[in-house]
């Protein structure tokens, strides 16, 4: 069947490691473990001799020089990343960001993608107040995700969710590590220039997108497509393509936030529009490139977007060359939007965060990234590369949750790969993405994987 890797990883005979559902996954030889070994022992890089490099601090890949010294002590301290000043990778990314505000990264006649924000009013209830879209869950102030206590609640329950794949939980809730603050679904696209349906290389791609389906932090995964919480995000970067290294530093921005699906399927859409000069211009929908499963994580002052992919059965060039792995991490930092950024990355709207939010940042312009700063468009944060194949960091288990018995967060992503890697055979295998989105697979490109 078309979709997982699980039948290329069957006669590996390994399972995820999982000291709680081991009763449930163990009758099943579909979820196999892909690679069992590949966070505790990441690949050498080809043409390297001796040991393998160490990931570097985030101190360590800050520039040594510091014109604003006094100013950015507390934020050294804070461990939080500085925005490289230096030409070459930031100069690209200023002017992608620039290009991005002018034009929104898809249309080439100065029509504004960047700048279409919902008004006040849209974002609240009839009440005047903001909307909670995700009614089954709340966040703590840290900004994990919490699901809401339920009287009478039943292991196996489906949560508020249609579909009846996202299920309630209890003894996942209990073994689920407390550094992982968010955890869910995740789908890469990207989107050809104006004019371009099938991009031959890196440079016909317009921008990429990251769409997040955040699930309650003790939920498990059953069968059926995900259903529609109204809590998805549409991440935007105008980098088009992902950081591999600690050297790159790319900047993303909150398209949408808090939206439902049919908004998410209006945006990757294909359009038309006319231009007084070039006459009517076609932009392409946007094509999916792999599904997996995700986790916000936080290490000490750090945090990190960790990654594992369910699909594409197989990676191949387009995955390669945009940045995708079979599994993989990024440190991560929100900007302060009181303070200007490096030139032209500015969007023409900051985020609206209340002021709460605002006092957390105090004089810092950069900090470690929670899950609540994503419910706002326009949150502008930086992700730095941590090696291929490497979510080591990203997963290390804290004291407190060692202590408490918990898993660790490898565990809990692994486990949770596992059960979308069974969902996905169960649906329609690499055209499940268009099921768990209300796609038709008429109307968008099928999952590319070569150019």
């Amino acid at each position: 069947m078309a979709g997982t890797r699980s039948s290329t990883r069957r006669a590996t005979g390994s399972s995820p490691v999982s000291s709680q559902d081991n009763a449930s996954t163990s009758n099943s030889s579909a979820g196999t473990k892909r690679k069992s070994t590949a966070a505790s022992t990441p690949k050498a890089k080809r043409g390297k001799k001796g040991g393998e490099k160490q990931q570097k601090t985030l101190e360590e890949t800050m520039p040594e020089k510091n014109e604003n010294a006094s100013e950015d002590v507390e934020m050294r301290e804070a461990t939080e990343p500085k925005v490289p000043d230096e030409e070459g990778t930031q100069g690209e990314q200023t002017d992608d960001l620039k290009q991005s505000a002018k034009d929104g990264g898809d249309k080439e006649d100065g029509t504004s993608a960047v700048a279409d924000v919902k008004n006040e009013d849209e974002s609240k209830d009839s009440n005047g107040n903001e909307a909670a879209k995700n009614a089954s869950s709340t966040m703590d102030d840290t900004g994990k995700v919490e699901p809401e206590a339920h009287s009478g609640a039943t292991e196996g329950k489906p949560t508020g969710t249609e579909g009846g794949a996202v299920e309630e939980s209890s003894e996942r809730e209990k073994s689920t590590p407390s550094s992982i603050l968010e955890k869910g679904i995740i789908y890469f696209f990207f989107r050809g220039r104006v004019g371009i349906d099938e991009p031959s290389d890196v440079g016909d791609i317009a921008r990429s997108y990251i769409v997040l389906r955040p699930l309650p932090h003790g939920a498990k995964l059953g069968d059926g497509p995900i259903g529609d919480a109204g809590n998805n995000r549409l991440l935007a970067l105008p980098k088009k393509v992902l950081p591999v290294s600690p050297r790159d530093r790319f900047m993303i921005f909150v398209e949408k936030a808090n939206c439902s699906i049919d908004d998410i399927k209006q945006t990757l859409a294909a359009s038309d529009y006319a231009t007084k000069t070039a006459g009517t211009r076609h932009t392409p929908a946007a094509a999916p490139i792999g599904e997996g499963v995700y986790a916000i994580t936080k290490t000490g002052r750090e945090s990190h977007l960790a990654y594992i992919l369910t699909i594409p059965s197989e990676l191949s060039e387009v995955q390669h060359d945009v940045g995708l792995h079979e599994r993989g991490s990024f440190v991560t930092s929100v900007k302060n939007p009181q303070y200007a950024g490096p030139a032209n990355t500015n969007l023409p709207k900051g985020p609206e965060f209340p002021q709460e939010i605002l006092d957390e940042f105090r004089s810092l312009r950069w900090m470690p990234l929670q899950p609540k700063f994503l419910d706002y468009e326009n949150t502008q944060f930086l992700i730095i590369g941590s090696g291929v194949e490497d979510i080591s960091k990203a997963t290390d288990q804290q004291a407190k949750d060692e202590k408490h018995e918990k898993d660790t967060p490898l565990e809990e992503l692994e486990k949770l790969e596992h059960e979308d890697e069974l969902r996905v055979e169960h649906l329609k295998g690499n055209d499940s993405v268009f099921e768990d989105l209300g796609m038709s697979s008429k109307e968008y490109p099928k999952l590319q994987t070569t150019w």
